[in-house]
């Protein structure tokens, strides 16, 4: 199974309204980016995402798992672009700083630190088991 990174602006979408949203999760759409909506087409069903803070917090502060595969994003008025749906499964006991990833040689190459701008982006294995052992979980 592959694993991902999605981000959201926290005071639009924050980690406590995606756990408050519970097992039923929500969707996530709004990505307008060709390189994101092809990693959201390429997600599986439970799948895992790290949930990244971007612009406030700039941190990876939870992890979600893909309960609905891609699908039209009604939002989208060109019907060009689609959404998965997650739900939470846990949150880092230590938030992850994009500082402390880029600080990290081991992460040098992480999507996040070369094209921090996509807001849906594929994470390696070995970045994956990294960044949960430096998050505690």
């Amino acid at each position: 199974m592959a694993h991902w990174l999605i981000k959201s602006e926290p005071a639009k979408w924050s980690w406590q309204m995606q756990v408050d949203a519970g097992e039923t999760g929500t969707f996530w759409n709004g990505v307008r980016n060709h390189v994101a909506k092809q990693n959201l087409m390429a997600m599986k069903l439970g799948e895992q995402a790290f949930f990244y803070h971007s612009n406030e917090g700039k941190e990876i502060v939870g992890i979600v798992k893909v309960i609905k595969t891609y699908y039209p994003d009604d939002s989208d008025p060109t019907g060009k672009f689609g959404m998965c749906d997650f739900a939470a499964v846990k949150p880092l006991k230590t938030p992850i700083t994009l500082a402390a990833i880029k600080a990290d040689e081991r992460l040098k190459d992480m999507m996040l630190v070369n094209n921090s701008r996509l807001s849906v982006q594929p994470v390696t294995d070995a970045e994956w088991k990294l960044i949960c052992k430096l998050g505690g979980v």
